[in-house]
């Protein structure tokens, strides 16, 4: 499981999921402003935005250069939480093997082994057993995402096309028992027996068909994707106190995913990543709706509120490999709430929202609930600066992998004779991460 594997896996994955369907986490896309701004979107989306973020407020008030046509083409972000640099540690332990089979190979080849073959195979073996514990539950996630939207508001009736992609794959080490077991047995032989002594453990352990010795210790990878496209209406109603409400629908088709690959060290091939049998997958029908209130003097306030996905979805994992303690797991998909608040003029935008409902982790890392805030400073239209924070409210003590807790982001925009373009970057504890967006609004 070389570093270059990896990467090969999440391209792997990514190319088998997109020749069916766009792709999207269970996690909800994010558009780079968003992103920028701690997640936040439900009452400050732009029209473009909103078939993500939350449907009504395409038929919300926006700036006047907004108001008229929004192009997403396209939204990218990335994510990447590696906090015990999990790859290197997989490149390294693969080295380390290469060497122990060679010395291994040396040993059992000759009829009168040294002490100094049994020396040089006791510190391999130890190394390669601190590298396996230290490895042991040790988790790297990465998260891609790519949306394209087409937004045009209208006083009436505004319509809007979406599509969003976002994968989501974690790789984890978990260190067999029995390989630590056998690896100290080689160390304390080799230090205090005889080298015919040391011949004898490692004759007497199972091999591969290349006669190299097999190790149990395993990388396990999840994934999941959700793959979605539709069409997003809203309608803007005046009310008798002259405050206005905006009503969003999203009708989609929705695309389950879910990647699941198992393997022994000694046994993990690259080219096994897009296999038929470590995949599943489901599709249906869904549906978000929204609403937006406008209220204030002079429509300064706005509230909204968003449920997404309102038909639940599941989707079990193949688990081809139960007999390396693959279990079963479940995808969902279901309704997702959230409602925020934001202060706006011409120069700023000040936004807060929570998710009411826990969004539940599928591969290694937390459920998430986000609480999260975010603000835009506004210099006439040309250039925006934007910053933004999260907080995690879903109880994770017992969590599996990477931990989602606080994200901190910032970004900026610019729109330039017509064009637009979002840059936005986040940071935490755990992860890192960029979002990029081309665009144009009028």
């Amino acid at each position: 499981m070389h570093q270059y594997r990896l990467s090969r896996l999440f391209i792997a994955v990514g190319l088998s999921v997109a020749a069916t369907s766009t792709l999207a986490s269970p996690q909800a896309f994010m558009s780079s402003r968003s992103f920028a701004m701690g997640g936040t979107g439900v009452a400050v989306a732009h029209p473009s935005n909103a078939t993500s973020a939350n449907p009504a407020m395409m038929a919300a008030d926006h700036h006047s250069w907004s108001d008229d046509f929004g192009l997403t083409l396209p939204s990218v972000n990335v994510r990447v939480a590696d906090e015990e640099e999990t790859i290197d540690q997989v490149d390294d332990i693969q080295d380390v093997i290469d060497e122990f089979d060679s010395l291994v190979s040396s040993i059992k080849s000759s009829s009168n082994p040294s002490s100094g073959d049994a020396a040089q195979l006791a510190n391999s073996a130890a190394d390669l057993r601190d590298r396996l514990v230290g490895f042991d539950k040790d988790t790297m996630r990465a998260n891609i995402g790519l949306g394209l939207a087409l937004a045009v508001p209208s006083k009436t009736l505004s319509v809007g096309f979406f599509t969003n992609a976002n994968l989501t794959a974690t790789v984890r080490g978990d260190l067999s028992n029995g390989d630590r077991v056998f690896l100290d047995t080689v160390v304390s032989t080799a230090q205090n027996g005889t080298p015919g002594a040391v011949q004898g453990v490692i004759n007497s352990a199972p091999v591969d068909q290349d006669g190299n010795i097999i190790f149990n210790s395993q990388g396990r990878i999840l994934a999941s994707a959700v793959g979605e496209f539709g069409i997003s209406f809203a309608h803007a109603l005046e009310l008798n106190s002259g405050d206005t409400i905006q009503l969003g629908i999203s009708p989609k088709y929705v695309q389950l995913q879910t990647f699941q690959y198992t393997e022994s060290v000694s046994g993990f091939e690259d080219d096994e990543f897009d296999g038929d049998q470590y995949q599943t997958d489901k599709g249906g029908f869904n549906l978000d709706i929204g609403a937006a209130y406008a209220f204030g003097d002079e429509k300064q306030w706005n509230a909204g509120i968003v449920v997404k996905n309102l038909i639940p979805m599941k989707l079990d994992s193949a688990a081809s490999r139960q007999d390396l303690g693959e279990e079963v797991r479940t995808l969902k998909v279901g309704p997702m709430a959230t409602v925020g608040i934001a202060h706006k003029s011409t120069y700023h935008v000040v936004t807060a929202e929570v998710d009411l409902t826990q969004k539940e982790a599928f591969g290694f890392e937390d459920d998430t609930q986000w609480l999260a805030v975010g603000a835009e400073l506004d210099a006439w239209r040309y250039a925006q600066l934007r910053v933004g924070a999260r907080y995690n409210l879903a109880s994770n003590d017992d969590n599996d992998g990477i931990a989602e807790e606080t994200q901190f982001t910032a970004g900026l925009g610019l729109n330039l004779f017509g064009a637009r373009f979002d840059l936005g970057a986040l940071i935490s504890d755990a992860d890192m991460g960029v979002a990029l967006e081309l665009g144009t609004a009028f």
